[in-house]
């Protein structure tokens, strides 16, 4: 290897794909017919057009050209890119899943990998033999994993479902299981793919906590494919930037994500849907959230800037005003301090609406935050209704440069210990056509 500490070395590694296209009748002409096998298969799925001729006509794609990249013993490195880009293919290469076309790579150390929901999961077999039927295929003894048991299933947090077999599991418990066993058998290395955005926000919290740990504290080392550029700037030191199958950067994670968002274009933004999220209703539920989004693709702030985000609300009754309210958290669930907006026009029946919400001068010192976020209507006067509440959204980031400064507040309870600036707020796009659930992968964990 190229470096004395290094636990992963790839050099030039390409992996190429052959893409079957189906010829046309004329195309196929200039082929060799096909055998009896092939026949018999043309004939049961085409009964009708069984004589005609069907010849496959490969392409090649390059999901990896040449690369070539270092990770050391006890880094967090994460790998970025489009979809596409050819992220999970350098995983499974490094995984051993598949084999590459050219190239080689070294690893030093025990691989456990987190690629899919139910890797290396038997369908039929409970939870609790999965778990040691995974730590045999890492390579554990019967009697290490007796003694980590206990933590990987009070980890899960799966305990009544332990005799479950798994084929019963949503894909949410199956990934509770699968990164807790990952995580928790004492690998040399682990990889994480984006399968950890199906978990729910507090459990994608819980295991970004974890891959923490297992670096900080036992020095392994963790390969870690997200888009979720927060979690990435939190988590990782290094980051390794793909784009159509190329590293064109491969450094300090700041200037990987710049990279990235170089690529993706300013114009991108953050989407946060909420529509399977847990609601708090204090109120009959008359407005609903569909959607919040920053204006940004990476959410990243500075002391003093203008907080922005657009939130989308679906009117399932009529109701002649509403309102709009923020609460700020820290990273682990202290509120920070809350903002209020004035009462506005309402909304009717099945109207969608986007508003664009503002607090100008956000006055916080560097750190993670996070948001709850109530629509309602009333005032402190009239009393306040809330017709909706999302809590734990809204995943950001305040960065300060040398030299300036934020607030910083001391827990208390209830609303926190800071009266924030009033929001601001004006509707954005009127729809009557409710939109679409928005995708799930893009959602940010805090």
């Amino acid at each position: 290897m190229s470096q004395s500490n290094s636990v992963i070395a790839v050099k030039n590694l390409s992996k190429r794909y052959s893409i079957g296209q189906i010829g046309s009748a004329d195309d196929c002409m200039k082929y060799n017919p096909p055998g009896l096998r092939h026949a018999i298969e043309d004939f049961v799925r085409h009964p009708l057009a069984w004589w005609k001729r069907r010849k496959i006509k490969n392409e090649h794609f390059w999901a990896l050209q040449d690369v070539s990249f270092d990770v050391n013993a006890g880094d967090v490195v994460a790998v970025i890119g489009r979809n596409g880009a050819g992220k999970s293919t350098m995983l499974k290469v490094l995984s051993r899943i598949t084999e590459p076309t050219a190239g080689r790579i070294e690893i030093t150390g025990r691989i456990a990998s987190l690629l899919e929901i139910g890797t290396g999961f038997h369908a039929e077999l409970t939870g609790r033999e999965n778990i040691f039927l995974n730590g045999a295929i890492l390579g554990m003894t019967h009697a290490e994993i007796k003694r980590k048991f206990d933590e990987i299933v009070a980890f899960s947090e799966i305990e009544r479902f332990l005799d479950t077999p798994v084929k019963r599991y949503s894909s949410g418990m199956y990934v509770r299981l699968a990164f807790s066993v990952a995580a928790h058998l004492e690998p040399d290395i682990l990889i994480v793919d984006e399968v950890l955005a199906v978990g729910d926000t507090a459990f994608q919290k819980k295991c970004l906590g974890k891959m923490q740990d297992v670096s900080r504290n036992d020095g392994r080392t963790v390969l870690f494919v997200s888009h979720n550029m927060s979690a990435v700037l939190q988590l990782t030191t290094r980051a390794v930037v793909l784009e159509q199958g190329r590293v064109i950067y491969h450094g300090p994670t700041d200037q990987a994500v710049e990279r990235y968002v170089g690529i993706i274009g300013s114009d991108s933004t953050v989407f946060f849907p909420v529509e399977k999220l847990p609601r708090k209703f204090r109120g009959a539920g008359a407005v609903r959230f569909v959607s919040f989004r920053f204006d940004r693709a990476v959410p990243i702030f500075s002391p003093g800037e203008d907080f922005k985000f657009v939130a989308r609300v679906r009117a399932h009754e009529s109701t002649p005003r509403v309102r709009f309210s923020m609460t700020i958290f820290t990273r682990e669930g202290a509120p920070i301090g809350t903002c209020f907006g004035v009462e506005r026009p309402g909304l009717r029946r099945g109207e969608d609406l986007e508003f664009e919400i503002s607090m100008p001068r956000l006055p916080l010192a560097s750190g993670y935050y996070c948001c709850g976020v109530s629509v309602g209507k009333g005032d402190n006067r009239s009393g306040m209704v809330d017709f909706d509440t999302i809590l734990d959204t809204l995943a950001f980031e305040v960065r300060a440069e040398e030299g300036e400064a934020g607030t910083v507040a001391e827990w208390a309870r209830g609303w926190g210990s800071i009266m924030l600036p009033n929001l601001k707020y004006r509707p954005l796009l009127q729809d009557r056509t409710p939109e679409k659930t928005l995708n799930n992968s893009e959602m940010l964990p805090a």
